[in-house]
């Protein structure tokens, strides 16, 4: 039974930087690709960003290109989500994600934590 753990969130003023975390035990960490999602209140769970398996490919949601960026630590079963240049829009809770089943498409994710919250200050 995978179990993912996020760390890191909390309240910052907008234009600042959180990093995320995500220990992931359970399930070999290596062979799923993993991801990052964010729920706002009132919104439906959107897809923020994705790493494959290696490490060497990433895919990124339009609205936050060039501000976030995922990673991961093998050796360490860590997923990490770097967010600077925070806005109020990025206030969310996020969650990490893994795709144990394979692919790493947003449908491909069937493995979830429970969630950090972030708020950026306006």
């Amino acid at each position: 039974q995978v179990q993912l753990v996020e760390s890191g969130g909390g309240l910052v003023q907008a234009g600042g930087s959180l990093r995320l975390s995500c220990a992931a035990s359970g399930r070999t960490f290596s062979r799923a690709a993993m991801g990052w999602f964010r729920q706002a209140p009132g919104k439906e769970r959107e897809f923020v960003a994705a790493i494959w398996r290696s490490g060497d490919m990433m895919s990124y949601a339009e609205s936050v290109k060039g501000r976030f960026a995922i990673s991961r630590d093998n050796a360490k079963n860590t997923l990490y989500l770097q967010m600077n240049s925070l806005t109020s829009e990025d206030t969310a809770v996020y969650y990490c994600a893994g795709a144990y089943g394979g692919g790493w498409s947003p449908r491909d994710f069937d493995s979830w934590g429970q969630g950090t919250q972030v708020t950026v200050s306006s």
